[in-house]
């Protein structure tokens, strides 16, 4: 199955049905008056976000979803029926915005919530609701009211406790591989990973995601490279592990190269906790080691991790400073949203 996580859709909302022009016909009854009934809301376009669903890929192969329209009133009394909603099954973590890609006009971030894109119209009264002292036969109704119809775009962001950054071939899928199931392609040339990652890790008993993003490289935030529109899949993260490769030549650049495309997307999104790690130490010797440690201590005037994907060194380490970061970020989210007590005398 692709990834896809931007999709374009066209939606319609149904028309409501007429309302009717009918007269009571009856044997011995000469003057029945009007009895033409109203028609039928037209039905709504909804998106509901589900589980088991990762992907927007759906919507590659089906981009127009039009509800129906309700049905016209009839005589008798009778009221035409209801057109039936359509709903657009989204995965957690949607955001549900307008054609220019800029207003969110929802965002979908537990399961089962329901969203409403566009309402059906009303159905257009009868002649049975014109009827007064002054006119007991009136010969009009109304008609239903059109349906709503826009475009909209559907952009996923997948929702995790922690996200991996780094240059291309940092190691962030062969951490991802050794920590979890997640079964990323891992090779030795740039850009291996080309769409995000999840894989569910644990550490002392306590289990939380990870998402493994494409690398950034110097002018993503321009296009080069794939770019940054992967970063949006990270936005929700409380911390950030940042993988520096410890092979490289001058790895405070590295470090620089990230952080900068990370300003130049998004402030919240350089402001966010991250946890450094200086990766592949197990091709480095103890004095290599200690020099690029301290040259990435100087840039983030805080602690740096040695660690190896590949043989297991330093990675829980890593991951109790990830789940320490991610406890917190609950804490304050909890803390903010509880309501201050009443004031009492």
């Amino acid at each position: 199955m692709k990834f896809l996580d931007l999709a374009k859709v066209y939606i319609r909302s149904g028309s409501g049905g007429g309302g009717a022009v009918s007269f009571r016909r009856e044997k011995y009854i000469e003057y029945g008056g009007p009895d033409g009934g109203d028609g039928g809301g037209g039905g709504n376009v909804i998106v509901e976000a589900v589980d088991g669903l990762n992907t927007l890929i759906d919507f590659r192969y089906q981009q127009h979803f039009f509800a129906k329209n309700g049905q016209p009133g009839k005589g008798q009394q009778r009221t035409g029926k209801t057109g039936e909603d359509i709903i657009l099954k989204v995965p957690v973590g949607t955001e549900v915005l307008d054609e220019d890609q800029e207003t969110v006009l929802g965002d979908m971030t537990e399961v089962g919530q329901r969203f409403t894109l566009a309402q059906g119209g009303n159905g257009g009264w009868g002649n049975l609701h014109f009827k007064s002292a002054t006119n007991q036969a009136p010969r009009r109704a109304n008609p239903g009211q059109p349906g709503v119809e826009r475009t909209i775009w559907l952009r996923l962001k997948l929702i995790a406790d922690a996200g991996l950054l780094g240059l291309p071939n940092a190691g962030k899928s062969t951490f991802l591989a050794a920590t979890s199931n997640a079964r990323p392609k891992i090779a030795d040339y740039p850009f291996t990973t080309l769409h995000p990652n999840l894989g569910v890790v644990g550490v002392d008993g306590v289990e939380f995601v990870i998402a493994d993003i494409p690398g950034l490289i110097a002018g993503a935030s321009e296009g080069k490279g794939i770019g940054d529109r992967f970063l949006g899949h990270v936005e929700r993260c409380s911390v950030l592990l940042h993988l520096v490769d410890g092979t490289a030549e001058d790895v405070g650049a590295d470090y620089k190269t990230i952080i900068t495309e990370l300003e130049n997307y998004a402030g919240a999104l350089a402001d966010k906790p991250r946890v450094t790690a200086l990766n592949k130490i197990d091709a480095l010797d103890e004095e290599e080691q200690a020099d690029k440690k301290a040259a990435l201590e100087k840039l983030t005037a805080g602690a740096v991790h040695l660690m190896s994907g590949v043989s297991g060194y330093g990675v829980q380490d890593v991951l109790r400073a990830l789940r320490s970061e991610i406890d917190e970020d609950r804490l304050r989210e909890k803390t903010s949203s509880e309501e201050p007590e009443p004031w009492r005398p």
